[in-house]
């Protein structure tokens, strides 16, 4: 069990295998069901979720963990988050927000809501769903094209002047805290378009 949870690879490579033995055993435990619209619905929501949990999660990692505490890290060692946490981090950071967006868009067209949402058109459900997908189209635009330009400038993957670079980390910084702010009543939305409707 050490060798298979001593590596990352391994690790998800399992935890894929249990997840589709789960899946298997509620299949054929109850009788099968159809590969139509609602099975594709339901994949689709388990990526849009899925993804969704790294992207914020992430977001969260960044705001809670790393920013407060890069002032506490001695000098010589912050090259180690600049150069190495860092970018790993927005890798994922970013990929994980466009694939939310697209699993999210997705799943409104296989519901049938997608219009309606996009409009905030319909009440209830569709306006809860719609103000949390025009939020997160909002931070997955900041992450794309607000920070992660900025975080290049300012981990030093593009080169420019250090006050260019002081400036980009700042306008990085805010556009997540922007995003942090949104996170919560983005959440709230989606969760209260599922529940409460």
């Amino acid at each position: 069990m050490g060798n298979l949870l001593s590596s990352l690879p391994k690790t998800i490579h399992a935890s894929l295998a249990l997840a589709i033995i789960f899946f298997l055993g509620l299949f054929y435990g109850n009788g099968g069901f159809d590969f139509d619209t609602i099975f594709w619905s339901w994949l689709t929501r388990l990526i849009h979720v899925t993804v969704a949990i790294m992207w914020i999660g992430l977001l969260w990692y960044f705001n809670f963990v790393q920013i407060p505490n890069m002032p506490k890290i001695p000098d010589e060692q912050k090259p180690a988050i600049g150069k190495v946490i860092a970018p790993a981090a927005l890798f994922y950071f970013r990929w994980a927000a466009l694939l939310t967006v697209i699993s999210g868009l997705i799943l409104a067209y296989l519901n049938g809501y997608l219009h309606d949402a996009m409009t905030l058109g319909g009440g209830g459900k569709n306006t809860a769903i719609g103000i949390g997908m025009w939020l997160g189209l909002y931070m997955a635009f900041n992450v794309w094209f607000i920070i992660w330009p900025n975080q290049k400038r300012a981990l030093g993957m593009v080169e420019c002047e250090p006050d260019v670079k002081a400036k980009s980390a700042r306008t990085a910084m805010l556009f997540s805290r922007t995003n942090t702010l949104l996170s919560l009543p983005m959440l709230l939305s989606m969760v209260a378009a599922q529940n409460l409707y």
